[in-house]
This record gives C-alpha cells, structure tokens and sequence, in this order.
C-alpha cells in the first residue's frame, strides 16, 4: 500500500516536473530571435546593463512570472519606392524600385531592432520606406536625367551608400535595393530618345528593308532552285519515261525483230546459196560449152589461118616459079634467036628469015612471060580470096578489130586522099594565120577518122557475107547512096 502511494506521488512528481520544464523551455526558430527580458543578463557583443538577453537558434530556461519571452522575426521584407524626385536639371521625375531588407543576424542588429520594432514590426517597412525616399530625392537632385538613364546603377549604389548608416543604426541590413521605373512626366527623357528613336528606326527601316531584299532575293534564288528541280525532275521523268517506252517498243518488237532476223538469216542462206548454184552453172557452161567453143573456134581459125598463108605461100611461090620459068625460057629464046640471028647474019641468010624469026622468040617469049603473070595473078586472086574469106570470118567475130586493122594501115593513103583535093588550089588565103593553117590540115587529117565512122555503118548494112542488106547497094543509114557528083573548087578560096 505504502508503495503504490510512493509510486504515484512519485510518478505525480514527474509529471508536474515535466510540465514546469515544458512551461519554462522556450526554443528560438531559425527565423526568428528570443527576447528575454525581466532579469539582467549580460550579451557578448551587447553594452552592459541592457536589461534583457537574446537567443538565436537554440532553446533556454525562462522563469514564468519573472522573465517575459518576445520573438523578433528575421525573415526578409521588402517595401516598394514610390518617390517623387526633381532632377539637377529641375526636370521632375517619379522613381519607382523595390528594397528587400532584414534584420541583421548579428546580436546587436538584432538587439537595435528589438528596441525599434518589437511591437511594430508591421510599421517597419513604412520606416524604411521613408528613410530610402528621402535618400533617393537628395541623390536624384544632384544628377541629370541622362546620368540616371545611363547609368542606374551608380543611383542604386549612392542610395544604399546614403541609407547605409541609418539602417545599421535601425538593427537592418539591405539585401536589395532595385531601380524598376524612371517616369517622366513632361516627356523629357521621350523627347530625349526620339532622335535615337529616329535613328533606330531608320537603322530598322533601313534593315528591314535590306532583309526583306535578302528575303526577296532568297524567296527568288529558291524559286528558280525549285523551278530548277522541278525542270531536271520532268527532264529525268522524261528520259525514263522515254527509256520506259523505248523498251516498251522493243519489247513489243521483239517478237516480229526475232522473227524478221530469222527471216532474213534464211533469205541471205537462200540468197548465198542461190549464188553459189548460179556460181557453179556459170563454172559448169564455162566448162562445157564456153571453154570448148572458145576451143574450136580458135582451132578453126588457127587451121584457117594456117591453111590461107599455105596456100598464099604456095600461090606466092608458084607465081614466082613461074614467073622465074617464063623469064628463063624468055631470055633463052632470045639467046637462041640472038644466036640464031647473028649466025644467019653471019652466014648471010636474009634479013627477012632473021626478023622473022626475031619475032617469033620475042613473041613466045611474051606469050610465056604472059602465061607467067596470069598464073601469076591467079594465084594473087585465090590469096585474096583466102584473105577476104578469114576476113570476113574475122569481121563475123570481130569487125571493130578487123576495120581498124585496115584503117590503120591505109591511113597514109587515107590522109593522102584527104589532102589531095587541095592538091589543084592555086593561090590560098588564110584569115587567121598560122592558126587557119592547123585547123585546115587538122580537118583535112579528120577525113580518115571520118572514113573510120562511115567504114563502120557501112558494116552495119552488110551481112556476113560481105553483101548489102535487102539487095541494096551499102549507105549510110540503110539508103542506098547517090551517086557522087563532082564539086566544083574555088581556087581561090
């Protein structure tokens, strides 16, 4: 029994001991400052004797009854600048900023601000606010309006320098102090940036311009690189659409190319063959009638020819003979009468007996001399018989040959002929010289070429035989020819 009760005036002892610690503990946040007051405690870095002990950061024994605890925030505030200022050059201007501010975390920024704004803090951006905007319009009157613009900068830093000393003495630091806005009412700094407006906006103008050039240019330079492409498109389009029909076509004439190709290999077989056969023919009567009538014919002319000039020989020879045995007899005779004479002369026969047996000699010896040139002639006649017949066998086989055989040797006598109707011209007149001369003996040696032309026509009219065609005597256009009339020659032409 007695131990229960100890146990619970003892658990009871706790617990009210827990409850005074809870009542007396006080522990500081991060943003904010314990001020205690009620007893005097002495600070390290505070002046002695100021009645009242800061804690920052940790907690501490406070004595209800006898110590009051207040808390000092330290988060940041800020109050925005709405000042009214004149300018060095008596230009009014409203400046507006912002001032973020704090206090100071240090214990005698902390125990300066307790005693200003423990128990106004809410006023204490109203403070502040009045302190920087009296600062701001003393540091504004002594700039121009061109500084402030140019350089904001050394405004905000002259403001925070001027505001400096009193924020310390007021437990608050500054941790920003921004220049956002310099209005003018009267238009100054507007007026002040219009001939840089101006320029600008001539240097936009200017460059807009020139990029919208580039622009142009580019927009252009792109629409002839696309008319470009889509040119080389259809060219390409084209070609293998062109390509695509080509084969198209051969392709759809394959077949009928195939089939003529075929075709036309068989006609140049056929055709090679058919040459070959015409080829072999050609060989073949070369060979069995060509060959061996060349044969014959040339034995036939051979034997002719050797058979004329046999009998040509013989005749010639005969006619010799003859001739030699009709001169011998001949010149015998006429010895023996000689003989005879003289020895009847001798012996003094009569005159009469001699002549008469003169002529007698004489008389057989022309008689054979006579016999002698007819055998003689003969002969000639069957030699030129001969001859005209292998001539007109010739002519048969080649007259062109054989008429100019004949004209080539009489020309001399043709071109004689020619000349000699000149032969009877006394006296002859020559208009041009020795030029006339030329062309006269030149036309007088063109008769035999003309004979040569006449010659042949004359051929053409007569038969193998050598006679005129249809009974007719030989012309020049298959009309019998006049008879030649005499042409009467002016001597003096």
């Amino acid at each position: 029994m007695v131990v229960g009760v100890v146990a619970g005036t003892v658990v009871v002892a706790v617990l009210v001991l827990i409850g005074l610690f809870k009542l007396m503990w006080r522990v500081a946040e991060p943003n904010e400052a314990l001020v205690i007051s009620g007893s005097k405690h002495r600070t390290e870095g505070l002046e002695e004797g100021m009645g009242f002990r800061i804690v920052t950061g940790r907690g501490t024994l406070v004595l209800p009854g006898i110590q009051a605890v207040r808390r000092l925030s330290l988060d940041l505030n800020e109050t925005e600048l709405h000042v009214d200022c004149v300018t060095h050059q008596g230009i009014p201007l409203k400046v507006r900023g912002v001032v973020i501010f704090k206090v100071g975390d240090d214990f005698v920024s902390i125990a300066n601000a307790a005693r200003r704004f423990l128990d106004q803090q809410r006023l204490m951006a109203e403070r502040v606010h009045n302190v920087f905007a009296g600062h701001l319009r003393s540091i504004v009157g002594g700039l121009t309006v061109e500084d402030m613009i140019r350089d904001r900068e050394k405004l905000t830093g002259q403001t925070r320098a001027a505001c400096g000393t009193e924020m310390e003495k007021l437990g608050l630091i500054v941790d920003s102090l921004q220049i956002h806005e310099i209005e003018d009412p009267t238009g100054y700094i507007q007026n002040l940036a219009m001939p840089h407006a101006a320029a600008v906006q001539r240097d936009a103008r200017i460059a807009q311009a020139e990029a919208n050039r580039l622009a142009t240019e580019a927009e252009q330079q792109s629409f002839a690189r696309m008319a470009e492409a889509t040119r080389d498109s259809e060219i390409l389009q084209a070609g293998y659409q062109a390509e695509r029909d080509k084969a198209a076509a051969k392709a759809q004439q394959a077949g009928p190319l195939a089939a003529a190709a075929a075709r036309q290999e068989v006609v140049v077989q056929e055709t090679r063959v058919a040459e070959l056969e015409a080829h072999r023919r050609e060989q073949q009567l070369q060979a069995d009638v060509r060959k061996p009538a060349d044969a014959k014919a040339y034995e036939k002319r051979t034997l002719a020819e050797a058979e004329r000039d046999a009998r040509i020989s013989a005749a010639q020879a005969k006619a010799k003979e003859t001739e030699l045995a009709a001169a011998a007899e001949a010149t015998r005779v006429k010895a023996a009468a000689a003989a005879e004479a003289e020895a009847t002369k001798s012996r003094g026969a009569a005159t009469a007996d001699a002549t008469r047996a003169t002529g007698e000699a004489e008389a057989a010896a022309a008689q054979a001399k006579g016999l002698a040139e007819a055998e003689a002639t003969r002969a000639q006649g069957l030699a030129e018989a001969e001859a005209i017949k292998a001539r007109a066998a010739a002519l048969a086989e080649n007259q062109e040959a054989v008429v100019a055989q004949q004209l080539a040797e009489k020309w001399p006598e043709i071109v004689q002929a020619g000349a000699s109707a000149f032969g009877n011209v006394d006296n002859m007149v020559l208009l041009n010289g020795a030029d006339g001369m030329g062309e006269l003996f030149a036309k007088a040696l063109t008769m035999g070429g003309t004979g040569l032309g006449l010659a042949r026509k004359l051929l053409a009219t007569m038969d193998g035989n050598g006679q005129p065609v249809n009974g007719g005597s030989p012309s020049l256009n298959g009309v019998a020819s006049p008879p030649p009339q005499k042409v009467p020659v002016d001597r003096e032409s």
